[in-house]
């Protein structure tokens, strides 16, 4: 099956980065992130689900982020578009043809 995607709908400009481990001097690391590639994307608003923790009203805002095919996407990598970062929690390719993945995000910092 394939899929009926305008490729020019990837009109939105991210980078696409991923976590490393820096030593903190310490004997420890911390959390880094490092850019990856520059590429289009399409953002899809998914959904936008409210949860309490601590008594206090939480959202977690989810998206679809399209973009071209890449064997080096995983979940944990995340992209950065100005001030937002979205963190890719899971991905596919929706037909199978290696054509574009498909990445299920949550936004950071709301």
């Amino acid at each position: 099956m394939r899929l009926p995607f305008d490729p020019g709908r990837l009109s939105r400009r991210m980078t696409l980065e991923r976590p490393v481990e820096m030593p903190d001097g310490q004997g420890g690391a911390t959390l880094a992130y490092v850019a990856v590639a520059d590429l289009w994307a399409l953002i899809e608003p998914l959904a936008m689900p409210e949860r309490e923790a601590a008594g206090e009203a939480r959202f977690e805002v989810r998206h679809a982020v399209w973009l071209r095919h890449r064997a080096d996407v995983t979940a944990g990598m995340r992209f950065r578009m100005g001030g937002r970062v979205l963190v890719i929690r899971s991905l596919r390719d929706p037909d199978e043809t290696r054509r574009y993945l498909v990445c299920r995000c949550t936004e950071e910092g709301l």
